[in-house]
């Protein structure tokens, strides 16, 4: 698998409208950069507004092959952290908000690469940095991440007993909303025509709590 991939990256890299052309030729050429032998952020290709999310997005560890109907983000430029921030606000009910609006039967490439994407400052912005560290822990479940999860800064498996990772994904979407500029009215909204039907009362209070918190 990793010798067709190989070929697959190679003639990828001779196309322009590959993301492997913006890559440079030594990387293209060492095998040891595969992107599927390392931690790659994926989303579910099939998706609908219906559900009950739409954008489902994960960290897929490494040494995994996956198929074109969950497509990864090539990490072109960055770090760990970087993918860390973007994996948080993809797994945001803020961001699937919208995404809802925009999805009909597919999460396509082009709808993806339109995604408004708050421009944050990871280093230096308090929020953004707390939604690497909120993501990064949510992400490394375990020692398949630890290298990921080193390069982020947060320890691996920190985030799985349920009562913490409810609470981390209530104050994620709080981050993601400061982020956004959001404010409480906005949250409301957000929350109260998220899903036809659906109650989210508890989930908003959660996420208001922290949100009020934020600097």
């Amino acid at each position: 698998m990793t010798e067709a991939l190989q070929r697959k990256r190679r003639n990828g890299h001779r196309n322009r409208r590959s993301a492997f052309s913006e890559m440079p030729a030594a990387w293209i050429e060492d095998p040891q950069t595969l992107p599927c032998l390392r931690p790659r952020i994926a989303v579910r290709d099939t998706a609908r507004s219906s559900d009950t999310r739409t954008v489902i997005a994960a960290l897929v560890p490494g040494e995994l092959v996956i198929t074109h109907q969950a497509p990864y983000l090539l990490r072109i430029r960055g770090t760990e952290r970087d993918e860390a921030f973007l994996i948080g606000v993809l797994s945001s009910m803020i961001l699937d908000w919208y995404a809802r609006r925009v999805v009909e039967l597919h999460l396509t490439a082009s709808i993806l690469d339109n995604f408004p994407i708050p421009d944050a400052d990871i280093n230096n912005d308090p929020t953004a940095r707390r939604t690497v560290e909120i993501a990064g822990r949510l992400a490394a479940v375990d020692h398949r991440f630890a290298g990921w999860a080193a390069a982020v800064g947060v320890p691996v498996g920190s985030a799985n007993d349920e009562p913490i990772k409810s609470d981390l994904i209530c104050e994620l979407d709080a981050c993601v909303a400061r982020l956004y500029g959001l404010d409480e009215d906005d949250l409301a909204v957000v929350y109260g025509t998220f899903h036809e039907g659906a109650d989210y009362s508890d989930r908003l209070a959660a996420v208001l709590a922290h949100f009020r918190r934020l600097p």
